[in-house]
């Protein structure tokens, strides 16, 4: 069976990591949703998504397909129903499509489809905080699946250890002289990770491969610390996609950044308003600000966003992609992608320059900053200049 993770209606509420990648390519957890979808379906997954990505991310048809929702994580009873799944059927949560079968160049009608409503428990991103939210749910659910029948690596005697069988080191990984309390929740160290002397983790936790975790580090669970990032300081409650840094002292809480970020020294976020009001954040879909129900959310930083040393955010920050923030004061919580400045003023940060950072940031890591990479920073930059000002 072939199968196809398409956006879905939630795209748009989890803007503005959905610029730059399909909803399938969140992290939430350990792993990203495709990631988990390929590990239980044992096979590979293309993706249905907004055109100016589907170049980088195509599509892949065959004869027999089913589409899945990505924005639906699987669970046993979801996974079940989607390997059951007939010609003609979907399967639907409310009035959502969350999957259907379908055959190569079919008319979709789901008028004439035998309709299905999802079953068992639903795990679900359908705005960004839910990101960090929802994230302790996903490591567990992602540290059964990835070691299942699996030991983890020694746990050297110099760290302090509570609850070490919740604990999975993976080979390559080091951990010295650090304290690893996972009894509120697994911690899990990837492959050539490092856990520098003197860090303090509080699980859930995830360093997934290749990541570094600095010397002091203070992290409170549930956090993910993406593939080939840096992390120091104070850090709660937070998702930071692959390849962004915050290496140094200052805090991080209720947040989530996307890739090819970096935090300059003693940034610090509010993730709890004064008055302990409820935080509203900036919505794409309704150009305002929104309702979270939350008490604590801080930063949303889209991709390639740099900020210098000693910025503060205020509670409920929303970042857009490509964003250059510098000087003293808490800049405005929305800033508008491509935007260059601070709390004195914005102006736009021109592609040219935007794209000069991002060839020499990723080659850094030896990854190529391609046309495909090029092409969609423009339409973003094009898509969001309606919110900046100059």
């Amino acid at each position: 069976m072939n199968y196809i993770l398409f956006d879905g209606s939630a795209r748009r509420q989890l803007l503005p990591f959905t610029f730059t990648r399909p909803v399938a390519d969140i992290r939430v957890g350990i792993l990203t949703i495709r990631e988990k979808w390929e590990r239980l379906l044992i096979t590979t997954t293309s993706t249905v998504t907004e055109d100016y990505l589907s170049q980088k991310w195509p599509m892949v048809e065959m004869p027999e397909n089913i589409m899945i929702n990505a924005s639906y994580l699987p669970t046993p009873e979801f996974l079940a129903q989607i390997e059951d799944l007939k010609a003609d059927q979907a399967i639907f949560h409310g009035d959502e499509i969350v999957a259907f079968f379908t055959i190569e160049d079919q008319e979709v009608d789901f008028d004439n489809f035998t309709q299905l409503e999802l079953q068992g428990d639903v795990f679900h991103l359908g705005n960004t905080w839910d990101i960090f939210s929802k994230n302790g749910e996903a490591i567990a659910a992602d540290f059964d699946l990835i070691t299942k029948n699996r030991h983890s690596e020694p746990i050297p005697t110099s760290n302090n250890v509570l609850s070490s069988q919740n604990i999975f080191i993976e080979k390559g990984a080091k951990v010295e002289f650090s304290t690893l309390n996972a009894s509120e929740g697994p911690i899990y160290i990837g492959a050539d990770a490092e856990v520098m002397e003197g860090s303090m983790i509080r699980g859930p936790f995830a360093l997934c491969e290749n990541s570094v975790l600095k010397m002091g580090s203070k992290i409170y669970g549930p956090t993910t610390v993406g593939p080939f990032s840096k992390v120091g300081g104070e850090v709660n409650n937070s998702v930071i996609f692959a390849y962004s840094n915050k290496g140094h002292d200052g805090f991080l809480g209720n947040s989530v950044i996307g890739e090819w970020c970096n935090l300059g020294a003693d940034t610090n976020n509010s993730n709890l308003k004064n008055n302990y009001a409820e935080v509203r954040l900036w919505d794409y879909e309704s150009e305002g600000f929104a309702r979270t129900g939350l008490q604590f959310c801080g930063l949303m930083m889209g991709d390639h966003s740099k900020c210098g040393i000693n910025t503060m955010f205020n509670t409920g920050t929303v970042i857009g992609v490509s964003a250059n923030i510098f000087g003293s004061g808490f800049p405005r919580n929305f800033v508008p992608s491509f935007s260059w400045g601070g709390s004195s003023g914005m102006t736009t940060y021109k592609t040219i320059k935007a794209f000069e950072v991002a060839e020499v940031v990723m080659k850094r890591r030896n990854i190529e900053f391609t046309n495909d990479d090029k092409a969609i920073l423009e339409q973003v930059f094009d898509e969001t200049k309606k919110w900046r000002k100059d």
